[in-house]
């Protein structure tokens, strides 16, 4: 069984390595170096929505985002993304609330200044959809969440010639699981925030 296993791992990498010259050691760098992409936070957005006072959706967005994503669309499930947000970057287009959602009623932006994200596993669920679960951390807590990535796009050159990635990722959360459960109830019943937040990340790809 032990056997099998390396020589299943020594195939995949010889597949995967196929295309790229040279030594074994210069092959996987040129492999590592291809298939690595940085986040475009000029040309990316982090927004999430929640419901309030149970009548409408607020939404807002995270103004910074950084990582990376390793992908080879040939091995979607090798795939690894890690993405890092200033939570004092929110923004929903009121000042006060603003502030208030860096407070330590809800994301304590001063004691935990970011949330991360790492996935785990990657799952092709179609050609232009990936099912990613990873591990989100906020406020020093870390839950798995399931991320649902769709229109998986590539150009091999943007205005500047530079080859780009691309894709929409979506999910739902409840922040209660990561500590953040501040609330009002309405005198008519029923609360202020809802407990769901519905997140979207659409996201621009460089060549790292």
């Amino acid at each position: 069984m032990y056997t099998l296993g390396i020589h299943t791992v020594f195939a995949t990498m010889n597949a995967a390595l196929a295309g790229y010259r040279g030594s074994l050691h210069a092959r996987i760098f040129r492999y590592m170096k291809t298939n690595l992409w940085n986040i475009d936070s000029t040309h990316t957005t982090v927004g999430f929505g929640v419901r309030h006072v149970m009548v409408t959706t607020v939404r807002g967005v995270f103004e910074k985002v950084a990582g990376t994503v390793r992908y080879d669309e040939g091995a979607p499930e090798a795939t690894e993304i890690h993405v890092e947000i200033p939570v004092a970057s929110v923004s929903t287009r009121d000042p006060q609330r603003d502030g208030h959602l860096r407070s330590a009623d809800f994301f304590d932006a001063e004691r935990h200044p970011l949330m991360t994200f790492d996935s785990t596993k990657v799952r092709a669920t179609d050609p232009e959809a990936l099912e990613v679960t990873g591990n989100l951390t906020l406020r020093g807590v870390t839950r798995e969440v399931v991320l649902t990535v769709r229109d998986l796009a590539k150009v091999p050159g943007d205005f500047n010639g530079n080859p780009r990635r691309g894709a929409s990722a979506t999910a739902t959360v409840k922040r209660s699981e990561f500590g953040i459960v501040f609330n009002k109830v309405l005198e008519a019943g029923g609360v202020a925030i809802a407990d769901e937040v519905s997140l979207r990340l659409d996201i621009s790809l460089v060549r790292a």
